[in-house]
């Protein structure tokens, strides 16, 4: 491919990405992200990943996405908006977080992914590609700046000047080369520490990552056991994840309402008391979340944390 073809096939893909809802694009050089692997053995190594053991394996594979895709080249970085307000909910109903109010964002910017895979190579035939969507063992974050849509705040979520940070990065990684965007490496952060100073567990390091055995987030999520009894007061009526630092962030001062209508919170769900979610039978839960987020966390678990924040 010229550089000339070089030019053209970018451009195409940047306005097909936008043409498909995205919010942001960002184009980086597949290589390995060195320094990226050395933070998350470190921070694996002081038992900050809790119980996701998984994330110990295969750093280096982690951080290199050549060794992940053979061949890999390029890395398409995307971003897609999931704010939609603050739903008026009935007084001391539990709390999601609002990446999980709607359906699942795994099942939306996969299509979306997929769609611009299928136009590539309409566009290309020697073209292969394989997409992510927080869905295989690669550094997102890591991508995401290096593809300049965005640094990585003092909360560790990747903030972007003109939408803030409520939104999901999905990627897709390409066999060609492409005219590649600065990876950003200004830290708009300043001495800003909002987020670490409204967090209620203390779980946001000085270095940038999260200690998940703190975090409300991970303990409401991914978390198998018990929560401990000393964060329990601290949980806000919080049954689903945490939205606690991005809130107060000042960089979510404006922000931006979605277009993706699927992302907005069901009236079915919108609309429950507190004592609906307590008594939620399983088969109603299933039917409810079928195919929201917070079908991961199975029933059992769930409903524990709802009948805890709700005082049964």
């Amino acid at each position: 491919m010229t550089g000339s073809d070089t030019r053209i096939i970018t451009e195409l893909i940047r306005d097909k990405v936008f043409s498909l809802g995205f919010d942001l694009c960002g184009i980086a050089r597949a290589r390995s992200l060195d320094h990226r692997r050395d933070v998350l053995e470190k921070w694996c190594s002081d038992g900050m990943n809790a119980e996701m053991h998984y994330l110990e394996r295969n750093t280096g594979r982690r951080s290199d996405p050549r060794i992940l895709v053979p061949g890999a080249e390029s890395m398409i970085v995307t971003g897609l908006n999931y704010y939609t307000g603050n739903p008026v909910t009935p007084p001391g109903s539990p709390v999601i977080s609002r990446y999980a109010y709607g359906t699942d964002y795994h099942l939306i910017i996969g299509q979306k992914l997929d769609m611009l895979l299928d136009f590539i190579k309409s566009e290309a035939e020697e073209v292969e590609g394989k997409p992510y969507v927080d869905s295989g063992p690669l550094l997102e974050k890591g991508w995401a700046v290096e593809a300049g849509i965005g640094w990585q705040g003092r909360h560790s979520v990747i903030i972007n000047r003109e939408i803030g940070s409520f939104f999901f990065i999905g990627i897709l990684i390409l066999n060609i080369k492409l005219e590649y965007d600065k990876p950003e490496v200004n830290d708009y952060c300043g001495s800003c520490r909002a987020c670490m100073e409204a967090c209620p567990t203390s779980a946001i390091n000085d270095n940038r990552t999260i200690d998940a055995r703190k975090c409300i987030a991970n303990l409401t999520i991914e978390n198998r056991g018990p929560i401990p009894d000393d964060v329990v007061p601290k949980l806000g009526g919080r049954v689903y994840g945490c939205d606690i630092c991005q809130d107060v962030c000042p960089w979510n001062k404006k922000q931006v309402m979605s277009h993706e209508k699927e992302f907005q919170m069901p009236e079915s769900l919108r609309l429950m008391t507190a004592d609906q979610w307590k008594s939620l039978p399983e088969d109603k839960f299933n039917v409810l979340f079928e195919n929201s987020p917070v079908a991961r966390r199975k029933y059992e678990p769930f409903i524990r944390t709802v009948r805890l924040v709700t005082g049964d």
